[in-house]
């Protein structure tokens, strides 16, 4: 298992170099220049004097500079969490910027599809061990239905019912404006009813392809040698069903879950903005409406690396789960 794991962690450090590395490139190989770009865009809230301007130049590859220096200090600053300064925060650094909107997306986001993965694996197992059930013929179309329809749709019908008919939460937001921000109850509170909505709106699109894939693998692995003699030796349904079958039948979703974060991250950012909730996902709306690149440039990192990060998980539970991905070939 220590072989994996080296293995492993070093397949994802190369990754997150190349991650880290297209990061840097991307602002200067897009059309345009986004160093005069930025320099436009700053001059509006006050004037830059020429330094400054040279200095944005330097930064963004409006500079004589070659490549190499360039990409050596924009890895020292990165060592550094530099980021730059936020041109539609001004003068706030990127990195209090993005520190202020990631926790919000990390406890929505991040609960939510942990939740929605936990509960479509759950219900797969229990309707995929009774195929043909009453509950099976009613629970897969609907989580097949639910599955098809767009994260943004289901943002915007769900505003409009229980937030502009029902009344029965927030349209916008992530707490009420009139309560001060800190951990208190009142808080807490406010930030959980703000919550509640973006959050069933996210798990509602996304249970439903874990409930499908689970009960199909549930249905295939039931019908394996080992599955049937546990039954012949007279084991409990229950430990057949989950220690024999399910232990299995899990394997497939596991690593689902490991490529399709990026997927879920990105629905789910689309839902934040829906309800201009206080995360990565409106942060990223608002940077890209103003062309801010510092903080676009730090906001794709945070993404990409997050994403990585939760594929690593993944990859390494599912070493645990099943001995075979440990062989070394």
């Amino acid at each position: 298992m220590s072989r994996f794991l080296v293995r492993r962690v070093a397949f994802y450090l190369v990754t997150g170099w190349i991650a880290i590395t297209l990061n840097f490139l991307l602002p200067r190989l897009m059309p345009g220049d986004p160093a005069e770009a930025l320099i436009s865009q700053m001059s509006r809230t006050m004037p830059l004097t020429p330094e400054q301007a040279a200095a944005i130049r330097q930064m963004f590859g409006g500079t004589q500079r070659p490549l190499w220096d360039q990409y050596l200090e924009y890895l020292g600053r990165l060592a550094r969490l530099d980021f730059g300064v936020s041109t539609s925060f001004y003068p706030q650094p990127v990195s209090e910027v993005v520190g202020g909107a990631i926790w919000w997306t990390l406890i929505l986001i991040g609960t939510t599809t942990v939740l929605a993965f936990l509960v479509g694996t759950g219900l797969g197992i229990v309707v995929g061990g009774r195929p043909g059930s009453r509950l099976d013929s009613i629970l897969t179309p609907v989580s097949t239905f639910l599955g098809s329809l767009p994260y943004f749709w289901v943002a915007l019908l769900a505003v409009l019912v229980f937030s502009m008919r029902l009344k029965w939460f927030p349209i916008s937001g992530g707490w009420d404006a009139d309560i001060p921000v800190g951990f208190t109850p009142e808080f807490i509170g406010s930030a959980v009813q703000f919550a509640v909505l973006p959050a069933c709106t996210i798990l509602i699109s996304s249970f439903s392809g874990w409930l499908f894939g689970m009960r199909n693998m549930m249905i295939t692995t039931a019908a394996e040698d080992y599955v049937l003699l546990g039954t012949a030796k007279g084991l409990r349904p229950r430990r057949v069903l989950f220690s024999y079958a399910a232990r299995n039948a899990i394997l497939p979703s596991v690593a689902g879950f490991a490529t399709s974060v990026g997927a879920v991250v990105g629905g789910s950012l689309l839902t934040e903005v829906v309800f201009v909730y206080p995360g990565v996902g409106t942060l990223m709306f608002k940077a890209v409406s103003s062309l801010d690149y510092p903080l676009m440039q730090a906001l794709f990192l945070v993404i990409s690396l997050s994403v990585l990060a939760a594929n690593f998980i993944a990859d390494s539970v599912y070493g645990l789960l099943d001995p075979r991905a440990r062989e070394v070939r």
